[in-house]
C-alpha cells in the first residue's frame, strides 16, 4: 500500500506503530565511530556476502543526509547506489524513509512530541516493506552512535527501534579504535542494542599484525569480537576527474567526455622544467600547472601523440590562465581531459588532496574490490552466529 504522504511533517493518515511488524527477517544495523569510516564501504560488500547465505537480502538507511530527488522523494545516495549495484526489488523511498535537509532540525525542535511518533513511524513502516519476504536486512546507520540524538533519534535510538543488533565499523589504529569503539558501545548500551563485533577499516597491511595482537584483545575486553580487518585499497580514496571538477568548481577545456572513468592515483605539481615533468606524463597522473606553462603542454601533448594509452589521466590549469590558441588546437587533437581552475597550483592541490572521495553507482572499478574485500577480510559465520541468524 503506497503512503499518502512522503513529507514527515505532514499527518499521516494510518494509526501510528510501536515497532515494526516484521520480527522474522534476521537484520544487523551497521555503524561507525564517526562520518567517513568506511561504513557504506561495508554495507556495500557485507550486502554481496550476505546474498551468499541468504537468498532474498533487504536494505534500508532509516535516516540519511545526502539525498537526492526521486519521483517527488528525497532518497539518500548511499540507499540510490546500493540499490543501482544489486537491484534490491524494494520501493526506493522506503529504503530511505527520512532525509534530513537543512531545516530539518530547526523545524523538529519547534515541536518535538508532535513530529517524533510520526518518524519513528515512517522508519518502522518503511522496514517493514523493505524486509517483506526478505530473509536478511541490512540497515545502515549515519556516522556515529549519537547521531541524530538532537532529534530523538540516535543511531543507537533507531537501531533499538527496529530491534537490530549492531556492529562497528571503525578506523586503523592501536589505542584509537579501542577508544572510539567503548564510546560508541555505550550509546548502544545505554538503550539496550547489543554491539555483536567490530570492524577495522584502511589497515596499513605491514601493521595487520599489531591490530590483530593488540586491538582484538582490547576490544574482547570490551564484549566486542573483532571480526575483520579491511587492508587499505588505493582505488577506493583515488577520485576521477569528474569528482574533482565538481570540487574544485573547474571548467573543461578539452575532452570532458572521456573524464569520467578516469582514475586519479597521483597529483603532479609542475613546477619542474619540460625535461623534468616527462617522467611523470604515464596513466593515472594529474598533472597541475599554470595555465602558461607552454613547455609542459607540449611535452604532455607530444607524449600523448606518441603513446595515446600511456597518457596522462589529466591536466589542470590554474590560476585561470587559458593557454594559447594554437595549444588549445594541439590539445584538442589528443584525448588529454583538460581542466580550468581559479587559484594558484598548491591552493589546487591541497583541495584535491583533502577531498572525501565517495564511491558512486559509476564506479564499476570499485565494486568488485568492495566484494572482495568483505569476502576475504570478514569473518561472515562468526558475525551471523552472533546476530542468531
Amino acid at each position: 500500500m503506497k503512503r499518502p504522504y512522503t513529507n514527515p511533517f505532514e499527518l499521516p493518515a494510518l494509526p501510528l506503530l510501536k515497532a515494526p511488524t516484521n520480527t522474522t527477517t534476521q537484520r544487523l544495523f551497521v555503524a561507525a565511530t564517526r562520518m567517513n569510516d568506511g561504513k557504506t564501504t561495508t554495507c556495500l560488500g557485507l550486502f554481496a556476502a550476505l546474498q551468499s547465505f541468504f537468498p532474498r537480502v533487504g536494505f534500508i538507511k532509516p535516516i540519511g543526509q545526502r539525498f537526492v530527488e526521486i519521483q517527488g522523494h528525497k532518497v539518500d545516495e548511499d540507499s540510490v547506489l546500493l540499490d543501482t549495484i544489486y537491484q534490491v526489488h524494494v520501493p526506493i523511498e522506503s529504503m530511505s524513509p527520512v532525509a534530513i535537509d537543512g531545516k530539518f532540525t530547526r523545524r523538529y525542535l519547534k515541536s518535538p512530541s508532535e513530529f517524533l511518533p510520526r518518524l519513528e513511524d515512517d522508519i518502522c513502516r518503511a522496514f517493514d516493506r523493505v524486509s517483506w519476504e526478505k530473509d536478511f536486512t541490512l540497515i545502515e546507520g549515519t556516522g556515529h552512535a549519537g547521531v541524530g540524538s538532537v532529534f530523538d533519534l540516535s543511531n543507537a535510538r533507531v537501531a533499538k527501534i527496529l530491534k537490530a543488533k549492531a556492529v562497528i565499523v571503525c578506523p586503523a589504529g592501536i589505542g584509537r579504535p579501542i577508544d572510539e569503539v567503548a564510546l560508541n558501545k555505550a550509546l548502544f548500551d545505554q538503550v539496550g542494542v547489543e554491539v555483536v563485533g567490530a570492524i577495522i577499516n584502511k589497515v596499513d597491511p605491514a601493521k595487520a599484525g599489531d591490530i590483530r595482537d593488540y586491538v582484538g584483545p582490547g576490544l574482547e575486553r570490551l564484549g566486542v569480537p573483532l571480526l575483520g580487518m579491511l587492508p587499505v585499497q588505493k582505488v577506493l580514496t583515488s577520485p576521477n576527474l569528474q569528482q574533482i571538477s565538481a570540487e574544485i568548481k573547474g571548467r573543461w577545456l578539452n575532452a570532458a567526455e572521456g573524464a569520467k572513468g578516469v582514475r586519479v592515483s597521483r597529483l603532479v605539481v609542475g613546477a619542474m622544467t619540460a625535461k623534468g615533468i616527462v617522467d611523470h606524463l604515464r596513466s593515472g597522473t594529474v598533472i597541475i600547472t599554470p595555465g602558461d606553462r607552454d613547455d609542459i603542454l607540449l611535452a604532455a601533448i607530444s607524449a600523448a601523440k606518441q603513446s595515446p594509452d600511456g597518457t596522462v589521466a589529466g591536466i589542470i590549469l590554474t590560476n585561470d590562465i587559458e593557454p594559447d590558441r594554437k595549444l588549445q588546437t594541439l590539445l584538442a587533437q589528443t584525448s588529454i581531459p583538460v581542466l580550468m581552475a581559479e587559484g594558484e597550483s598548491y591552493r589546487v592541490t591541497s583541495k584535491i588532496n583533502g577531498m572525501t572521495v565517495k564511491t558512486q553507482p559509476g564506479d564499476s572499478d570499485k565494486i568488485p574490490v568492495i566484494k572482495r574485500l568483505i569476502h576475504e577480510h570478514v569473518n561472515m559465520p562468526q558475525l551471523l552466529n552472533a546476530i542468531g541468524a
